[in-house]
């Protein structure tokens, strides 16, 4: 099928030449100036450099430069549909399990009012969490029904090719994935031995701070883009005390 395929663009580039040969012959005879066609003929060939340079440098970044952002849009749609139905659940699920609960609900208690600075701060503080994680503080139980439920999602969503540009998220759902891999195949969840249970805390650790880290540049990315997102998110992110989607003012 491919030898096939090469065949046809093969016959028609010699179709295309054949065509112009004999063009060039009809101007040549019915005009009898030879003179003026082969003039002709090197002007074009002069200005040919000139059109690849402004079809291949230019309109070609052109097209790129709409491509990327069109796929750009695609994968803030697909990692807004991750958060609304895991992400979001899931940070709430783990945060009492982080020892710097407190302190990650104050850096990163997002509000209407927060600008391109304050995101970068909170962006900075969540690439240098560095805090244990206890597994007993959190209902483990109630996580791994949770995960389990959401198995096919994720994996719908690794399967998808448009995520390969996007490596940050890949390696969030490979992490959510593992946890809940590892939380899946146990019978049980409740009664671990020291070193299992230690084993479990550093999984969810990485898919805690995966998840906040990717949070925080989808939020940006409502506040610019999705004020209306945005005012939700505000209303309803897990790093305040009493998140509510009713509008109080």
């Amino acid at each position: 099928m491919k030898r096939h395929g090469q065949l046809w663009i093969w016959l028609l580039a010699g179709g295309l030449l054949v065509a112009s040969a004999v063009v060039y012959v009809l101007q040549i005879v019915i005009f009898d100036d030879s003179h003026a066609t082969f003039f002709y003929i090197f002007q074009d060939l002069a200005f040919l450099p000139l059109t690849v340079l402004i079809v291949g440098l230019f309109i070609e970044r052109l097209i790129s430069v709409r491509e990327k952002k069109a796929l750009v849009h695609k994968l803030n749609m697909v990692i807004g549909i991750f958060f609304s139905e895991l992400g979001n659940p899931l940070l709430a699920e783990l945060l009492p399990g982080m020892c710097s609960a407190p302190e990650i609900k104050e850096r990163l208690h997002v509000n209407a009012s927060w600008k391109k600075a304050d995101f970068e701060r909170a962006a900075q503080f969540a690439r240098t969490l560095d805090c244990k994680f206890e597994l007993e503080l959190i209902d483990r139980a109630a996580l791994k029904k949770h995960l389990v439920s959401q198995r096919h999602f994720v994996l719908r969503l690794l399967e998808n090719p448009n995520l390969m540009e996007h490596e940050r998220f890949t390696d969030l759902l490979w992490a959510v994935h593992h946890l809940e891999e590892e939380l899946q195949m146990r019978t049980t969840v409740t009664d671990l031995v020291p070193a299992d249970e230690a084993h479990l805390e550093v999984d969810a650790r990485r898919a805690f701070n995966a998840l906040l880290a990717e949070w925080l540049v989808y939020v940006q990315h409502l506040k610019s883009d999705y004020p209306y997102l945005f005012s939700m998110v505000v209303r309803t992110h897990p790093f305040q005390d009493a998140p509510s989607p009713i509008v109080t003012a």
